[in-house]
């Protein structure tokens, strides 16, 4: 086949004979784009091979061949076209009447002229239709005597046979469609009317999206007909030619086998590094990889270590065999506390500072000693000094002694000492736990809430360089899902890994031939140590968002009065700017104290038994300096002194 340009192959193509392998010829290179403009491709190179699978009529220009205007028909036009005239055109009209006399067709025959005539003081506009009836000598010149329909009258003319066209022989035709119009060849750049349309003449200009398949190219390429190349139909000699597809890792997650693989890495993708393992290094363009499938389970945990200036993050697997032993948590505040409280599992804590309480606010706000013993039992509401209500912990003192007899035990078990501790408390709380259990990962994520505090106390034994066990502890901070490929080198296939998809999206190509697959269980990595940047970029993921922030502490009453005194003497106070602090608390899990506190002394009789709905802080009034320091208050106290 001959090279043709694009849109001819394409108007002359029957889609039943999809798919077809094309050549450029001569490429194209649309100057402004880079590799395509509006998703259409725009540059092929000379010798490129294009599969096409699919032709979709986009649109239909419809050009007035007198004015050279155009207009856009849609695919749907719902209008019936007529031909102006036949592919066959004569030079004169001698021509056309020895071609109509020798047709099986004899005359009278209509004809249009592509040019105006002008004879007998009247003029033929080429939009005509003049009806040939017969030769006749007229004036002592043969003639052909035409009949011309205007207005209603019809008007004799003489033309001489050496009048010079080119004419267009009329045959009435059915009206067809706008489809049946574009799938008939013979009506190819036929002048046609349509009565639906302002112009009486017209010429249908039909332009397509070729849809194909190129060498390395993931998606299939869309190639707009109007494309300037020439292209030639090789599909006959092309039947070996086979289209390379390269895949992404997620698309090879996607099809869910058959595994195992054998893939060739042609891209890795330009972004953040994940892991800091050994592995990462080898994962370059040209790499064999060797796919087994999914890794199971599904579920990762995100730990840190402990003890070090520098804590290092992993992502443990699920399938890790290590086992851990549970560490005291430590809570740096009440808040702390209510986020590790769990109804049903009682939470033991000893003081490890000494903290004074807000009795000026609330005279049930006790403080706390070093080694005070305390039992989580549940959050609750307490009436503050201003009317408010104030979020607390409640807490139960625990006896310090440990060999007291049952007598002295059931009598503190009838009137156990409450603690109420403001969730701004600022105490410093340890876990009392005597739990030496060993437990594997799975069981440990499936009894207890995470973040909590472990040890390794035995190593994974399928993992020969399991790190975790030189820490002196871990930090289980989430559980997270997310499907992870084992993946093993071709250089080395005795050490399998695992890559998330969706995290490391590499490029791949399914490599020829078979590798030796190993057979058996294979030693996987369970441990992958993460970047820190990716460790915070996970921790910003929804899976991965825990508690709001705790709240802002209250200014202290003997700040506040020192304030005012401050303003009385002559100092301005921020407090007639009108500024408000809000410090809106976190919705607490639950809105009521425990039961047993209604039957308590009548001391509690300020916290309310059952509230419905929680009522958020109410603004408040304060300086300009928002952070208030002992320092501060030093200050002053030496200022009225001097």
């Amino acid at each position: 086949m001959e090279p043709v340009p694009l849109q001819d192959f394409v108007r002359a193509l029957d889609p039943a004979s999809l798919p077809r392998v094309l050549r450029v010829c001569s490429g194209v290179y649309f100057e402004g784009s880079i590799y395509e403009i509006s998703g259409n491709e725009c540059c092929l190179s000379t010798g490129d091979l294009i599969k096409v699978t699919q032709v979709r009529l986009q649109k239909v220009v419809c050009e007035n061949p007198k004015t050279s205007q155009t207009m856009e028909l849609a695919p749907n036009f719902q209008g019936y076209f007529t031909p102006l005239n036949t592919p066959q055109s004569y030079e004169t009209l001698e021509e056309l009447v020895s071609a109509t006399t020798q047709s099986s067709k004899k005359l009278p025959t209509c004809f249009m002229s592509t040019h105006r005539i002008v004879t007998e003081g009247r003029v033929v506009t080429e939009d005509q239709l003049l009806m040939l009836e017969a030769v006749v000598m007229h004036l002592g010149i043969r003639c052909a005597r035409c009949v011309l329909g205007t207005e209603g009258q019809q008007v004799i003319l003489h033309l001489p046979l050496s009048q010079k066209g080119p004419f267009w022989k009329w045959e009435p035709s059915a009206p067809r469609t706008l489809l049946q119009v574009l799938q008939d060849p013979a009506l190819k750049d036929l002048v046609l009317t349509c009565p639906t349309l302002p112009w009486h003449s017209l010429i249908l200009r039909p332009q397509y999206e070729i849809q194909a398949i190129m060498h390395m190219r993931r998606t299939i390429v869309k190639i707009p007909s109007t494309l300037e190349v020439d292209v030639e139909d090789v599909t006959a000699s092309s039947r070996h030619v086979h289209f390379i597809k390269p895949l992404l890792l997620s698309e090879v997650l996607a099809r869910e086998g058959p595994f195992p693989l054998s893939m060739e890495i042609l891209e890795v993708p330009e972004s953040r590094r994940i892991f800091l393992s050994p592995w990462v290094g080898s994962l370059q363009k040209g790499q064999r990889l060797c796919i087994y499938g999914l890794a199971s389970p599904p579920w990762r945990v995100l730990a840190s270590s402990k003890g070090r200036k520098v804590p290092r993050h992993f992502l443990v697997s699920g399938a890790y065999q290590g086992k851990l032993r549970r560490r005291p948590r430590e809570f740096p505040t009440a808040y702390d506390l209510l986020g590790a409280f769990q109804p049903g599992r009682p939470l033991r804590v000893v003081a490890t500072k000494d903290c004074e309480g807000e009795r000026e606010e609330n005279p049930e706000f006790t403080s706390l000693a070093v080694g005070d013993r305390l039992e989580v039992l549940g959050p609750g509401q307490a009436h503050g000094a201003q009317g408010n209500d104030v979020d607390v912990l409640v807490c139960q003192r625990l006896s310090d002694q440990a060999g007291e007899d049952e007598e002295e035990c059931e009598e503190e078990a009838e009137s156990p000492e409450r603690v109420l501790l403001p969730f701004h408390f600022p105490g410093s709380f340890v876990e009392e736990m005597s739990d030496s259990r060993r437990y594997s990962l799975a069981d440990l994520t499936a009894q207890f809430s995470l973040p909590c505090e472990v040890k390794v106390v035995a190593k994974d034994t399928s993992y020969p360089t399991d790190p975790l066990t030189s820490f002196l502890g871990l930090r289980l901070e989430e559980k997270i899902t997310e499907p992870f490929l084992v993946v093993s080198l071709d250089s080395e296939p005795g050490m399998c890994f695992e890559i998330p998809p969706r995290w490391l999206d590499l490029t791949v190509v399914e490599a020829k031939g078979q590798p030796d697959f190993p057979e058996g269980s294979l030693p996987i990595a369970t441990v992958e140590e993460l970047t820190d940047t990716f460790y915070y970029h996970l921790r910003k993921l929804p899976a991965c968002e825990i508690q709001a922030p705790p709240p802002r502490p209250p200014k202290s009453q003997g700040l506040s009065k020192q304030r005012r005194h401050s303003s009385e003497g002559g100092v301005k106070s921020s407090q007639g700017l009108g500024l408000q602090q809000h410090a809106p608390l976190p919705k607490p899990k639950a809105k009521t104290l425990p039961e047993f506190i209604k039957g308590g002394s009548s001391m509690y009789s300020k916290i309310p038994a059952h509230r419905k709905g929680h009522r958020p802080a109410k603004p408040q009034r304060q300086d300009l300096d928002d952070d208030e320091h002992d320092y501060e208050e030093i200050l002053e106290q030496f200022q009225k002194t001097i």
